[in-house]
């Protein structure tokens, strides 16, 4: 089969849930429109709001398992994010203007010994991924299967948290993509680097359980590392379905 873009997803806010989409434009220098568009910082974080900061100062799956469970439908129409949750059921909200309501709705599944979520916050034109430049992160579904196989297990690919899942290479290809150039629909992205993966993927996305040990699975291949950071270096439009090439 040759390689194609099999899945489309984005992160409206950051690690609170995922969002399938058919088709999306892409803008070089830039992240997925609205993945990372707000990101939600706990107690004991230093983002103000005013510039891209680490991971480390938001709630995430790492530390609160139970939010790799939820998906999300965004209006952006309307400003409006949709999350749902199997415990907690649907929640519609304004993530600009209705953080009470939020932190009334998600605080049932977050771990009391954490620092709790305490604000939500969006900087202009940036998505607030886990890089310092603005990435979209690239997934081979053979990558997962291979894992998966080694495991004895079933792992979904919602587990990685991807951009753009693609299908038709062979396992691990993309770890020899560092300063190549994907090609896919009228979009161009060259790859950064590689994703080192932390504890969020041992987490099940439709409980939100931690259920398997990824990490120790890709520690015993000799890294831990899964999937491709990549920058559009060229705006187009990407679709599932569409053709990829590595160049």
């Amino acid at each position: 089969m040759a390689p194609r873009v099999a899945a489309l997803w984005r992160h409206p806010i950051k690690s609170h849930g995922r969002e399938a989409l058919q088709s999306i434009a892409l803008t070089a220098g830039q992240t997925m429109p609205w993945d990372r568009r707000w990101a939600v910082t706990h107690e004991a974080s230093k983002a103000d709001g005013s510039r891209w900061v680490p991971c480390a100062n938001f709630s995430r799956g790492a530390k609160a398992p139970g939010l790799m469970a939820i998906s999300a439908t965004s209006d952006e129409a309307l400003n409006t994010v949709t999350l749902n949750h199997p415990k907690l059921g649907e929640f519609t909200f304004d993530p600009d203007k209705q953080l009470l309501g939020f932190l009334d709705w998600i605080r049932p599944i977050m771990p009391a010994e954490r620092a709790q979520s305490a604000k939500i916050i969006r900087v202009d034109g940036i998505g607030m991924t886990d890089t310092d430049f603005p990435s979209i992160s690239l997934l081979n579904i053979a990558s997962n299967d291979a894992l998966a196989g080694q495991m004895q297990t079933d792992l979904a690919m919602e587990r990685w948290r991807g951009n753009i899942i693609m299908d038709g290479f062979d396992p691990w290809a993309e770890k020899g993509w560092v300063g190549k150039t994907v090609k896919l629909g009228s979009a161009e992205l060259e790859v950064r680097e590689e994703i080192t993966r932390c504890l969020a993927t041992t987490a099940n996305p439709a409980t939100g359980l931690r259920d398997e040990d990824t990490l120790g699975a890709l520690n015993a291949l000799g890294h831990q590392e899964f999937g491709v950071y990549g920058v559009v270096t060229k705006t187009g439009k990407v679709s599932v379905g569409d053709a990829i090439e590595v160049i």
